[in-house]
C-alpha cells in the first residue's frame, strides 16, 4: 500500500476539493459577468397576437436574446429608436424629465433575471453619489434606457438560458418589420418629399405613430 508522507506533501483529497472549490467560483464569476447588448430589431410576434418580440444582441457575440412585449410599449420603443418626436411626452419621456429635474441619473439598466419565460430587470439609478436600484418591466427598462442613452446588460447564465445562437450570414431584422401583414404604401408614392414630411408631422401630432412610421420608411427609400 502507498502512503504519502511528510508535511509538505499536497494531501490527494485536499487538492481534489480545493480544485472542485476553485472551478466553482470560477463558474459563478463567468455566469455573473455582465453582457453588453443592444438592440438588434423589433417585430410583429407570431406566436402573440398584439404583441411583438424585441430583440437584444450582444455587442461582442451573435447570440440573441427575444422578448415579447406589448405593443405601446413596443411603440415606446420605436419612436425613440427612429427619432420621432411625439406632439406630447409619452410616460418614459416624462420620467427622463422628472428624474433629471430631481438630479436623478440613471447609469445602466440590466436584465438580472429570467424566471417561467418572464424577463425581469433593475435601473440602476443614482443620486447625490448614492445608487439605487429599482425593479422594471424589461420593456420599460429598454425604453428608459434608450432616452438616458444608458448601456443595456444582461448576465451569462440568463443569456445561456433565454438567448440564442445566429449565423454571421443571417440578416438582423429591420426596426417594425412586419412580414404577415401587407402595408399599401402606394399612396405616398405620388407624393412628392415636402407633402409627405407635412404628412409625417401631422400623424405624429395626432399620435398615429403607425401611419408615421410607413411615412419614414417611404422618405427612407428616396434617400438609399
Amino acid at each position: 500500500m502507498c502512503e504519502i508522507k511528510g508535511e509538505n506533501e499536497l494531501n490527494f483529497f485536499e487538492f481534489s476539493n480545493f480544485y472542485k472549490l476553485k472551478k466553482t467560483y470560477i463558474c459563478i464569476y463567468i455566469l455573473m459577468q455582465k453582457i453588453e447588448l443592444k438592440i438588434v430589431g423589433l417585430s410583429y410576434s407570431h406566436s402573440q397576437s398584439s404583441a411583438y418580440a424585441l430583440i437584444l444582441g450582444e455587442v461582442r457575440g451573435n447570440r440573441r436574446l427575444p422578448i415579447i412585449v406589448g405593443g405601446l410599449e413596443a411603440q415606446a420603443i420605436a419612436i425613440e429608436v427612429e427619432k420621432l418626436k411625439p406632439a406630447r411626452p409619452l410616460t418614459h419621456d416624462l420620467f427622463k424629465t422628472f428624474a433629471e429635474n430631481f438630479d436623478i441619473t440613471v447609469k445602466e439598466v440590466i436584465i438580472n433575471k429570467f424566471q417561467e419565460g418572464i424577463f425581469y430587470s433593475i435601473l440602476v439609478c443614482e443620486k447625490n453619489g448614492k445608487l439605487i436600484e429599482i425593479d422594471s418591466r424589461t420593456s420599460d427598462a429598454v425604453a428608459i434606457a434608450l432616452r438616458f442613452n444608458r448601456p443595456i446588460y444582461t448576465f451569462e447564465n440568463i443569456m445561456s438560458v433565454g438567448g440564442v445562437i445566429l449565423d454571421q450570414d443571417d440578416q438582423e431584422i429591420e426596426i417594425l418589420e412586419e412580414e404577415d401583414v401587407d402595408v399599401d404604401v402606394s399612396a405616398f408614392s405620388n407624393l412628392e418629399n415636402t407633402a409627405l414630411e407635412d404628412l409625417l408631422r401631422s400623424a405624429i401630432e395626432e399620435e398615429n405613430y403607425e401611419r408615421a412610421s410607413e411615412i419614414r420608411d417611404e422618405l427612407k427609400k428616396r434617400k438609399k
